[in-house]
C-alpha cells in the first residue's frame, strides 16, 4: 500500500475518533500514535496523516459548508460518520492542497468509501466531491 493511501486510512481513523470524542486534533493524533506504537510509523506517513487531520480540524466549518452546499437533499449532520469524514478529508485536499491532483484525491476518497462504508457510498462520495472539484475549477 502506498504511503499516502495508508496515511489517509490513518487520518480517517483519527477523524472518526475526533467525531466521537470531540478531542482537539493534536490530542487525538498524539493519543492515536501512542496507542498504536508510535515507532511503527515513519515520518512521512505521520506528517501526511497529521496534515490531513489538523487541516480538516482547522477548516472544518468551511469544509462542512462546502460539502453541505453540494449535497442535494442531505444534511451533513445526518450523513454517515465515515462518509462525512472521507469527504471532509478529500474536500480539504481539493481546496487547500495544491500539490495533490484533484483526480487522485477523489479516487482515494471513493476507494476509502468502498472499503469502509456501505455499497453505494463510493457513488455518493464521488458525486459530491466531483461537484466541489467542478466549482473550484470555474
Amino acid at each position: 500500500m502506498r504511503k499516502r493511501t495508508r496515511a489517509r486510512e490513518l487520518a480517517l481513523q483519527v477523524l472518526y475518533q475526533r467525531e466521537c470524542t470531540r478531542e482537539p486534533a493534536d490530542e487525538a493524533l498524539s493519543g492515536f500514535w501512542q496507542s498504536h506504537g508510535e515507532e511503527e510509523f515513519e515520518g512521512e506517513l505521520k506528517d501526511f496523516t497529521g496534515r490531513l487531520v489538523c487541516g480538516v480540524a482547522d477548516k472544518l466549518v468551511l469544509i462542512d459548508k462546502e460539502i453541505s452546499s453540494h449535497a442535494d437533499n442531505w444534511q451533513i449532520e445526518r450523513m454517515a460518520l465515515i462518509d462525512k469524514n472521507i469527504m471532509r478529508m478529500s474536500c480539504f485536499e481539493l481546496l487547500f492542497c495544491a500539490d495533490i491532483p484533484p483526480k487522485v484525491s477523489i479516487n482515494e476518497a471513493v476507494d476509502l468509501a468502498k472499503k469502509y462504508s456501505g455499497p453505494d457510498a463510493g457513488k455518493f462520495v464521488n458525486a459530491i466531491l466531483d461537484k466541489i472539484k467542478q466549482e473550484k475549477e470555474k
